[in-house]
């Protein structure tokens, strides 16, 4: 039996498990892997939409807006995901959320 590529077997997890958060996020992880942004960017999306406060999705879609040139969208989902790390007292995430913020507005 042939092995699937990882970004075959998510979508074939996906059929079963449309809302699972994890296995959206890996998704987008893989479109990131291989440079396909804008379809990241919607996958991120439909994590949020899944659950709005996964907070790995702020940094990384601020990392696709910065590479798509949107700063500001960038600074905003940053921003967005300062206030959630701050509300999960996750202190790792914020500092790497505001280097992001520091890099961007210097």
């Amino acid at each position: 039996m042939e092995k699937l590529a990882r970004k075959d077997m998510i979508f074939h997890m996906l059929e079963k498990e449309p809302n699972d958060v994890f296995l959206n996020y890996a998704l987008a992880m893989e479109q990131i892997a291989s440079s396909d942004f804008k379809e990241a960017d919607m996958q991120l999306k439909k994590v949020l939409s899944i659950n709005p406060h996964y907070l790995p999705c702020f940094y990384q879609l601020g990392q696709i807006n910065e590479k798509l040139n949107n700063v500001e969208i960038a600074l905003d989902y940053y921003k967005q995901g300062v206030t959630i790390a701050k509300s999960q007292n996750n202190i790792k995430a914020l500092g790497e959320l505001n280097e992001a913020i520091w890099l961007l507005e210097d």
